[in-house]
């Protein structure tokens, strides 16, 4: 199965603008471009947190369709939100364990600094995805 090539064809993440920088063994990136149709406030761009949510449970996934390939529909997941988000939005995700039946991924979700060079990302959330890895899909 040719990882990129799923997520790129799935449908919301195309929606999103939801694009996967880097997959590897067991390990994905990717991010989303902030714009004002997916802000939570009407005069500022702020992200949603339904499209944080979105983009920590796509890279999450590609993350384990790295090392099982096949897709991996999503059980649960856990987020703790951080920060409001008002850059570009990055995530970076890790397997933790891939089962034969469930998988867990850690995901970190970042927005970028902005305009000033003197400021680094802010983490906005954290995650960990529950995945089906076995069984019928």
């Amino acid at each position: 199965m040719d990882v990129e090539t799923f997520f790129e064809e799935m449908p919301f993440a195309d929606l999103l603008g939801i694009e996967l920088t880097e997959i590897d063994d067991g390990h994905a990136e990717g991010r989303l471009e902030m714009r004002q149709d997916l802000s939570w406030h009407s005069e500022r761009v702020l992200a949603h947190g339904g499209v944080t949510y979105t983009l920590a449970d796509t890279v999450g996934g590609a993350a384990l369709v790295s090392l099982v390939d096949r897709p991996v529909p999503t059980v649960d997941m856990r987020m703790d939100y951080l920060e409001a988000g008002t850059g570009d939005l990055t995530a970076e995700a890790d397997v933790l364990r891939r089962g034969s039946d469930v998988g867990v991924v850690d995901v970190d979700v970042y927005a970028d600094a902005g305009d000033s060079a003197d400021e680094g990302a802010t983490h906005l959330a954290s995650a960990r995805g529950v995945y089906k890895t076995g069984g019928s899909g």
